[in-house]
């Protein structure tokens, strides 16, 4: 069975204040876009998902374990499983950050 959608009538959800998200999930995998504010509350957090991280624009400081790593439009990381993370917001512009999960986020799925 086909699954698709458009991407301009995905509802975009307030994850909280200074956090927005929107996700499309697949069988394997969840597709996320982030819109992360200047001045939103990082919360460290971990999962048991692969996160492939790419910064489509802005600029972040991106902590993963004990490292930390400054993306800006263009970087890319990978975040493996179970490992604590964060990003805070660096400067006054908006970040806009596409993950892709593997396996999918069930929590995700509308």
């Amino acid at each position: 069975m086909l699954h698709a959608a458009n991407w301009k009538e995905i509802k975009e959800v307030v994850v909280r204040p200074g956090v927005m998200r929107k996700a499309f999930t697949g069988e394997g995998a969840t597709l996320a876009l982030n819109r992360l504010q200047p001045g939103h509350e990082p919360r460290p957090h971990a999962h048991p998902h692969e996160q492939i991280v790419y910064i489509i624009k802005g600029k972040t400081k991106f902590h993963v374990g004990d490292e930390m790593v400054v993306l800006e439009e263009g970087g890319l990381l990978v975040v493996p499983p179970n490992v604590v993370h964060y990003a805070e917001v660096l400067g006054d512009e908006e970040v806009i950050n596409l993950d892709v999960f593997t396996p999918k986020r069930e929590e995700y799925v509308k």
